[in-house]
């Protein structure tokens, strides 16, 4: 079994592709094997579809043949499981391909989020190590060739503006540290105390939270289109929400399924979604559209992630900016007062 995994956009195609073929009524191995002749590149989708076809041939199903190569998430495996014993299969697939793609959007927006803040403090970090560096020793070796009260004053904003550059210098390399930290930690599994802190941020909060609730939801979704009952198919979703605070509140959503309470009476209840959303889901499930809503929802928490990541880009963007110009400004204003006064004094 290998340990590498396909990325999220390498299943989405996957699926997207095995959908399409599933809809044209060609079967299972041979589905597989046009798609092995497309893929050629050497890659480890490339080396397990002739694995996952000869599995087929001898009687596999299809997500066991997936199972085996160990290049497929869990979730997308069980998904397909699900889907071949319901009949969905197509359907299953098509959900499973937007739903990677998705997370392959989010995934890039998160990410993106983080690389332009570690730049612009990296950027910062070293125009201050310039200035305590190169900037300000030159003056003040212009400063010390300078004899009498025209000098006198000028090591005041020397200081002043060492001190102030060496704050700022320190300030930012911490920041830059615990990014750095941060991003270890997460890329090492770790990242439930990654979440923690950042839960503690309202803004990051709120995307958080939004996240989670979007996995879920898409999850939910999927599981339903597979065929499972509403119970089986939220209890199955839960642990795709990857947040504590949130898991709690759907185990209680679950209690009250358990109760004799609708799926969207429980999660209205609940107060799982904004109320409009909460409304819709209502709706849905009266008229006998709750798989159609839910992936309205799952669209809607989408988007709303997507524009909640790019707020706070532009928030911490510009900040950071304005952090460097005004840590430059102030420096050199510091340093060219005394200069200014000396030609004044000496014209």
């Amino acid at each position: 079994m290998r340990n590498k995994q396909l990325d999220e956009l390498g299943v989405s195609a996957f699926c997207e592709s095995m959908a399409m073929m599933v809809r044209s009524g060609i079967q299972t191995d041979e589905a597989i094997a046009l798609l092995q002749s497309e893929n050629r590149d050497g890659g480890i989708l490339t080396q397990s579809l002739g694995e996952m076809k000869t599995l087929v041939e001898q009687g596999s199903s299809l997500a066991d043949s997936m199972k085996s190569t160990g290049i497929f998430p869990d979730f997308a495996v069980q998904m397909i499981e699900a889907g071949e014993s319901s009949g969905r299969l197509e359907n299953v697939l098509f959900r499973l391909s937007r739903y990677y793609a998705g997370q392959k959007t989010l995934s890039e927006k998160l990410r993106g989020a983080v690389t332009y803040p570690a730049a612009m403090l990296l950027l910062i970090i070293v125009v201050l190590a310039v200035m305590l560096a190169i900037v300000l020793p030159a003056f003040r070796a212009v400063y010390d060739r300078l004899t009498g009260s025209l000098a006198a004053s000028s090591y005041a904003y020397i200081r002043w503006a060492t001190v102030f550059c060496t704050v700022a210098l320190i300030v930012m390399a911490v920041l830059f540290c615990l990014l750095v930290i941060g991003m270890l930690l997460w890329k090492s599994g770790k990242r439930g105390a990654v979440l923690k802190v950042l839960e503690k941020i309202p803004r990051c909060n709120a995307i958080i939270n939004n996240n989670a609730l979007y996995r879920f939801t898409s999850a939910l979704g999927t599981f339903l289109a597979s065929g499972e009952m509403q119970d089986e198919a939220v209890l199955a979703s839960i642990p795709m929400a990857g947040s504590e605070k949130l898991e709690e509140k759907l185990l209680s959503l679950a209690k009250r399924m358990e109760e004799g309470h609708s799926i969207s009476q429980a999660a209205y209840d609940e107060e799982l979604f904004e109320p409009v959303y909460g409304r819709m889901l209502l709706a849905g499930e009266r008229s006998g559209s709750l798989e159609t809503v839910l992936e309205r929802l799952t669209q809607l928490l989408e988007e709303d992630g997507a524009q909640q990541v790019d707020r706070l880009v532009e928030i911490v963007g510009p900040a950071l900016s304005g952090v460097l110009m005004v840590t430059i400004g102030l420096t050199l204003i510091s340093v060219m007062l005394p200069l200014i006064g000396m030609m004044n004094a000496i014209g």
